[in-house]
């Protein structure tokens, strides 16, 4: 099985390289000392130009650009000002190119804020969504997991641990059990270039993400 990897890119610097290597995904964010953040929109519409250009050239499938919603870094509660940044950079984000979107809400509990998640997804329309590793926060994956699925998110990127530690493979194995292909779950956190094959069949994941991933 082919493991589809996701190059997750702080600004523009290394896109031209990784689009070249052939990576199918590009996470894109800024600030990733804070976990990440939303980049600009002339960093978004310059990666989105530079796939463009590669695959027009190769005439291979376009990369798949998802680009980060996340206000700020911290925790993964925001308020009602925050909410409606994130909902400006939805929009900001699919102008200028953005194939999918990246962002998660949970509540003071450490639940999944599930009308908070609602209203972005409704603004994120048929731009597949990500649930980045806010999931890796939550009290109950395997009830949130299925919060998720009943609000079209299309894939969860997670550690399947806490930060780190190591890669909780148990549980992300689990979990793709328990997705049944309901959803994708994608490993990441400490996934390199040498090790994503082996994560990846030790998990059953199809998707792996990181820094160094290529």
């Amino acid at each position: 099985m082919q493991i589809k990897r996701e190059f997750c890119a702080e600004n523009y610097t290394d896109i031209s390289r990784v689009v070249n290597a052939g990576v199918e995904r590009i996470e894109l964010c800024d600030n990733l000392a804070v976990g990440g953040t939303t980049p600009s929109y002339g960093v978004i519409a310059a990666t989105a130009r530079k796939i463009a250009k590669v695959a027009a050239k190769t005439g291979n499938k376009p990369t798949v650009l998802s680009v980060m919603i996340r206000p700020r870094g911290g925790d993964f509660v925001y308020n009602d000002a925050e909410l409606k940044i994130m909902a400006t950079d939805i929009a900001a984000a699919k102008d200028a190119g953005a194939r999918s979107l990246v962002f998660g809400v949970l509540d003071a509990d450490n639940n999944l804020d599930v009308p908070a998640m609602r209203e972005l997804m409704l603004l994120a329309g048929r731009t597949p969504v990500v649930c980045h590793m806010a999931f890796d926060y939550v009290n109950d994956p395997s009830a949130t997991l299925e919060q998720l699925i009943d609000l079209g998110v299309s894939m969860i990127l997670t550690h399947g641990a806490p930060a780190g530690q190591p890669l909780g493979v148990d549980r992300i194995a689990s979990l793709i059990q328990q997705a049944n292909g309901r959803i994708d779950l994608m490993i990441g956190g400490g996934i390199t270039a040498d090790n994503f094959q082996e994560f990846a069949a030790a998990t059953g994941a199809k998707y792996a993400h990181g820094t160094k991933i290529i």
